[in-house]
Formats: C-alpha cells, sequence, structure tokens
C-alpha cells in the first residue's frame, strides 16, 4: 500500500488542483473517522486502505469533471499499477453506485460501479457527506442530488448506504 505522502503526490503529479486536493484530504479524514468508529464496533476492515482510497477516490477529475471521473480515475489508478481495491474504490464511489444498467444509461462504459466492500462503502458515505472542505447532513446530500434531478433510485441508495454505514 502506498503513504498518504505518496497519494497527495500522485493528485498532484496529474495535475489536480489545490481545491480538489483539499475535498479528498476531508473525504480521507472523515472516512478515516468512520472506518476507526466501525473497527472499534468490531468491524473487520483495512483502515489504511480506506484512507488512502478517500485520498485518491477523485484522482480521475483531474482530466473530467463529469461522471466519467470514476471511470478516468480507475483507469490512472491502474496505469500507476496501484493496489486494485484502491481501484474499486475510485471506480465505485459515486453517490452510492452505479448498476451496470445505469452505467449504459449515462454513457459509462458497460461494467458495475456498485461499492460492495466495506471499505469501498465508506469512501462513499464519506464523499457524500464532504461538499468541498465542508461536511454537510445526509438530509442536505439528499436535496442537493434532487435538485440535480438525480433518479429517484439513487437517491434511495445514497440514504440506504447512510443507513447501513450508520455513522454521521
Amino acid at each position: 500500500m502506498i503513504t498518504p505522502d505518496q497519494a497527495l503526490m500522485i493528485l498532484e503529479e496529474a495535475g489536480c488542483n489545490k481545491k480538489l486536493i483539499a475535498h479528498c484530504r476531508a473525504v480521507s479524514g472523515l472516512a478515516s473517522s468512520i472506518g476507526r468508529e466501525l473497527s472499534a464496533k468490531g468491524e473487520e476492515l483495512d483502515l489504511e486502505l480506506v484512507e488512502i482510497g478517500g485520498l485518491l477516490h477523485d484522482l480521475g477529475r483531474a482530466e473530467t469533471h463529469g461522471i466519467m471521473h470514476a471511470v478516468e480515475g480507475a483507469r490512472m489508478a491502474e496505469e500507476r499499477q496501484l493496489d486494485p481495491r484502491l481501484v474499486r474504490i475510485i471506480k465505485t464511489h459515486i453517490g452510492a453506485g452505479i448498476t451496470p444498467e445505469e452505467a449504459v444509461q449515462l454513457g459509462l462504459p458497460d461494467d458495475d460501479y456498485m461499492p460492495r466492500t466495506l471499505e469501498e462503502k465508506i469512501v462513499a458515505h464519506a464523499d457524500n457527506l464532504i461538499k468541498g472542505t465542508k461536511m454537510i447532513t445526509i438530509d442536505e446530500r439528499l436535496a442537493l442530488m434532487k435538485k440535480k434531478n438525480i433518479s429517484r433510485e439513487s437517491i434511495e441508495r445514497v440514504k440506504k448506504l447512510a443507513d447501513e454505514i450508520g455513522i454521521v
């Protein structure tokens, strides 16, 4: 596993701006906090993976700011031969995941973008609770999604993920 400093270097070298890196730091901090809390409750998870996954989740925003940033970020991580678990976190962090059917409708490659592991779910959830560098409530995130006309199914998945994680 790479170190946090190496993850930050990857973001910088890829061309991520300071504002985006600050967002990634905030997501990583919240994800790590959630991970520690779940670990203290007896959940088995890789806290280092959660921290680094939080830092790198938006790597693809160096290339594009649309929904395709998850695909681009995963590609960039694979090119750098990063841990495949990190690639999955980057690929599955949007909202609470994207089904293969939704991916096709959204113009993404036909693939499964649903977070499956606890680490993937924690990073996705933390990202939903960070707007810029500020923490927001799940209700605020759901309201923002409704305002952007995000599908009812996606909104329900985000709510279900928040209930599943059960923290914050």
